[in-house]
């Protein structure tokens, strides 16, 4: 489950569901529906961790809030 604040609003220039990880710097998603952005950015906010990991970067501590949108 994830701990991060994560927002999601429709973008019509886009044509897609935008989900945003505003204290992981660039993690976003989109998704047809506002359940597959969620679901895309769940999978990306593992990989921006791991990613993070990999180069030695720090990872933000959650604020604790889980899904806000």
């Amino acid at each position: 489950m994830i701990k991060y604040e994560v927002i999601i609003y429709w973008s019509a220039e886009n044509e897609a569901f935008i989900a945003e990880v505003p204290e992981l710097p660039g993690c976003a998603a989109d998704g047809a529906t506002y359940q597959e952005a969620l679901s895309n950015v769940e999978t990306i906010i593992g990989e921006w961790i791991e990613t993070a990991r990999e180069l030695g970067r720090s990872i933000p501590e959650p604020k604790g809030r889980l899904v806000f949108a």
